[in-house]
C-alpha cells in the first residue's frame, strides 16, 4: 500500500520552518517603541503618532537587488546582498528628505535552509539598524517545484517619513545651483546583468585584484547607503534636490528631479571613476557611453546645492566619511542632464 501524502512528502517541512522561525527572534528584538507587537503575530503594528511632525506623510518603496544576489549565492556572500537591499531602499526613500522607519523583507526559496535563512535575517536586521530603522517582520516563502532548491529570491520594502512642507523633490532647484557627486562603493546593485556577461566572456578576470581586493569581494561590495551622511542636511534651505544613481546612471536620474525649464550641466572630467569600473572597462572592452548608462560609475547620489552652501555641505558629508565633489552646474533647459568633457580614465 502507498505512504499516504503529506506537506512534508511534498516538499515543505512545517518543523523546519517554524524552527528557523524561532531563530528569527532574536535579529528582531527591537528598542525602537513605535514596534507594537513581536514575530509570530499575523502582521506588524507600527505606531503612526508623528507628534514631532506637522503633517506627515509616508514614503513607500518596494525593491529587490537584481541579478547581483545570484552572485552573492554563488560565492556564499548572502549578507552583503541583504545589505545591498536595504540600503538601496534607503537611498530610494531619503532623497525625498525621509526618516526611515520600518523594513519588511521577503525570503523566496525552493527549500529553507534554516542557516542561510537565519544569515539573512541577522544581516536585514543589521542593515537597518545601521540606518536607524528597524526589520520589523517579513516572509520567508517555501516554493518547491516553482522555486529550485538553494535558490533564493529577496525583495523587501521600506516604509520612512517626512514632514510634508519639508519634502526635497527638485522643486526648488533653480539657474546656478551645483551638482554634488557622493561616491559609490562600487556597483552597487544595478549592472550585474552586464557583469555575470563579462566573467562570462573573459573569466580571467576572477583572478584581479581591484583597490587591493579579489574581483569578486570588489564586485560584491555593499550598496552604500547615505542617510547618515545627509540627514543633518535636510532642513537645511541649501539643500534643494537628490538623485539616488541607479539603472540609467547620473544622466536618467538626475533629471528625474530637474524642474521642466531647468537642466544640469555635468562635467564628466570631474568623475572620480572608481577601480572596479577601471577593470570592467578593460575586460569588457566596454565603450564610455554604454558604462554611462548602465553603471553609476563612481557617483553613488548627486545632491543639488546652492551655490554659498557648496563648502558647508561638502566639509559636513566628509565628515562623515563620504567622499563628495563638484561636477555640476544646474542651467536654463528642458530637463535633461547634458554631458560636458570626457571621462578621465588615468
Amino acid at each position: 500500500m502507498n505512504k499516504p501524502l503529506s506537506y512534508k512528502s511534498s516538499g515543505v517541512n512545517r518543523d523546519t520552518e517554524n524552527e528557523t522561525k524561532e531563530g528569527m527572534v532574536s535579529a528582531l528584538e527591537t528598542n525602537d517603541k513605535r514596534v507594537l507587537n513581536k514575530i509570530g503575530a499575523f502582521a506588524s503594528l507600527y505606531d503612526g503618532s508623528f507628534p514631532e511632525y506637522q503633517h506627515p506623510v509616508l514614503v513607500l518603496k518596494t525593491e529587490e537587488p537584481g541579478t547581483k544576489q545570484l552572485l552573492a549565492f554563488q560565492y556564499d556572500k548572502v549578507e552583503s546582498v541583504c545589505h545591498d537591499l536595504v540600503n538601496h531602499l534607503v537611498n530610494d526613500a531619503i532623497v525625498m528628505g525621509a526618516k526611515p522607519l520600518s523594513i519588511q523583507d521577503c525570503i523566496i526559496c525552493g527549500k529553507v535552509e534554516k542557516s542561510v535563512v537565519l544569515r539573512m535575517v541577522k544581516a536585514f536586521a543589521e542593515a537597518a539598524k545601521n540606518n536607524e530603522c528597524t526589520l520589523t517582520g517579513g516572509e520567508t516563502s517555501w516554493q518547491p517545484g516553482t522555486i529550485a532548491e538553494g535558490v533564493y529570491v529577496l525583495t523587501a520594502s521600506i516604509v520612512g517619513v517626512v514632514d510634508k512642507k519639508k519634502i526635497i523633490d527638485g522643486a526648488k532647484i533653480r539657474e546656478g545651483d551645483i551638482v554634488l557627486a557622493l561616491a559609490s562603493s562600487g556597483v552597487h546593485t544595478n549592472g550585474l546583468s552586464l557583469v555575470r556577461k563579462i566573467m562570462e566572456t573573459a573569466p580571467e578576470i576572477l583572478k584581479e585584484e581591484v583597490g587591493g581586493k579579489p574581483f569578486i569581494d570588489a564586485l560584491l561590495t555593499p550598496h552604500r547607503a547615505y542617510y547618515k551622511c545627509l540627514k543633518d542636511l535636510f532642513e537645511n534651505v541649501g539643500l534643494v534636490g537628490l538623485a539616488h544613481i541607479t539603472g540609467g546612471g547620473i544622466q536618467e536620474n538626475l533629471n528625474r528631479i530637474l524642474p521642466e525649464n531647468l537642466s544640469a550641466n555635468v562635467d564628466l572630467s570631474k568623475v572620480r571613476i572608481l577601480p572596479i569600473f577601471q577593470t570592467l572597462k578593460k575586460f569588457g572592452d566596454l565603450e564610455d557611453q554604454d558604462m554611462l548608462r548602465t553603471f553609476n560609475m563612481g557617483v553613488g547620489l548627486t545632491v543639488v546645492v546652492r551655490k554659498e552652501f557648496v563648502e558647508e555641505a561638502k566639509a559636513h558629508i566628509k565628515s562623515l566619511g563620504v567622499e563628495a565633489y563638484e561636477m555640476g552646474t544646474i542651467t536654463e533647459g528642458s530637463k535633461t542632464v547634458q554631458f560636458t568633457g570626457q571621462l578621465n580614465w588615468q
